[in-house]
Order: C-alpha cells, then structure tokens, then sequence
C-alpha cells in the first residue's frame, strides 16, 4: 500500500496563476551561476515582455575553449495556454506537496539576433559536430593474422560516391558552415546551384549541412531558395528588410 502524501492546496485556492515560459538552454545554465539573492535579470511586462538578463551573467566559457557573451536582451512570444489545464507543484518534503498555481499563460523567451548570438550559435555548432572519441586499453594483445586486401569495401564505397558526386571532395563540416554563414550575412536567399558555387561542395552533402540551419522556401516570391532559420538569421545593409 502505497503512503499518503498530503497536498497544500493553498495556490488553488488564492487563485494564483502563473506563467509557463521556454527559455534558452544557456540562458538557464547562467542563472544558475546567479550568486546573492540570486538575481538573473530584469522582467518588464508593459504592451510588450521583455527580459534583460544580468550583465555579469553573460560570459560563457567552455565551448571550443573560448569565451562568448551571450544576449542580454529578450523578448516574449506569448502564446494562449490551448485549453490545457496546467499547474505548477512544489516539493517541501517528502510527504508534503503543495500547489503553487495554475498555468494561465505560455510564453516562449527569444534572444535579439546579434553578432554575440551569431557567435554562440556557431560555437554551439562546432561542440556539437565534434565527433565522440573513445579510448580503451586492450587487456590482451590481438595476435590474430590478416591477409592484406586488395581494396577495402569502404574505399570502393568511396570511390562510387566520388563518381557520382564529380570531382567535388566533401570539406570539413565546420568549414562549410563558416562558408555558408559568411554568404547569408551579404544576402538573405541563395538557390541550391549558388551555393554550391561558393562552397565547392556535394549537392548531397551541402542540402544535409542546410537543413540543419537553413529553410526551403517552396512557394512566395523567393521559391526554390534557402535561408537561414530565424534563430541563425543576421543580416547586413538592405537585406534585412526582406523577411
């Protein structure tokens, strides 16, 4: 038989509502660095919500061993809570629960796109596409003897795709993002042809880095093009104007 747990209702019952906001991962990463009274930021809820985030919050070190500023500045899209009936639950203790809230708004929490967001993104990028490496010491030598193959599968498989794809060599995908982030800062839409112009790369293999950053437009006025997603985009000069 399970144990009783005894739930605080007070919430309920001074009808406090709450609100359910996403943020960022590394902005809560840097609240969480927040010392003192814990302080992260200033909130300003007017015609429009806005978040500022504490100034000595902003450096994150660690990617790629360098050091970046995230944003300071954020705004809200609000969004409707959809029907849903939310609530927000504390744990005191381990017999004890009480209810804070009911979710009455949902809200998603956006940085301004600026050069230090360009930067962390990009940095976040290369974290990610660094391939995991694992060593392990072998306990036992290995005396197994192999006879030398003429051609390994692998360099056949090579060799077909090299055909296929032309004389074209696939670069480094670090490489090819700076390329293409370099490209989207003069203009805002690229089709697939110019773009492999400029990056000398695969078809294949540039649309797989594309879609990880990009957006294909199907229809409007700049159909059959790529752009960046709204969280990459940072444009120069008149550009900018086009979204």
């Amino acid at each position: 038989m399970s144990e009783k747990v005894e739930v605080d209702l007070t919430g309920a019952k001074q009808n406090t509502g709450v609100w359910l906001v996403k943020v960022p991962k590394y902005l809560s990463q840097q609240w969480e660095k927040a010392t003192g009274r814990g302080e992260v930021g200033k909130l300003r809820i007017s015609k429009y919500v806005s978040f500022t985030l504490n100034e000595e919050l902003t450096l994150i070190g660690g990617l790629e061993n360098k050091t970046v500023s995230a944003p300071r500045e954020h705004t809200f899209t609000m969004q409707s809570v959809g029907g849903q009936m939310l609530a927000v639950f504390t744990e005191a203790s381990s017999d004890k629960i009480a209810l804070e809230g009911v979710v009455v708004q949902r809200a998603e929490c956006r940085p301004a796109v600026n050069e230090n967001y360009m930067k962390l993104k990009k940095l976040q990028i290369e974290e990610s596409s660094k391939p995991v490496r694992l060593s392990q010491q072998l306990q036992n030598p290995v005396t197994n003897n192999y006879k030398p193959v003429a051609n390994h599968s692998y360099n056949l498989e090579y060799e077909r795709k090299k055909k296929e794809e032309g004389k074209r060599a696939r670069a480094d995908k670090q490489q090819v993002l700076d390329m293409l982030f370099s490209a989207f800062e003069k203009h805002q839409y690229y089709n697939i042809k110019d773009l492999v112009d400029i990056t000398k790369q695969p078809v294949i293999y540039l649309k797989e880095i594309l879609r990880d950053i990009g957006v294909y437009n199907v229809k409007g006025t700049h159909k059959n093009t790529w752009e960046l997603k709204p969280e990459y985009r940072h444009y120069q000069g008149e550009e900018k104007t086009d979204e």
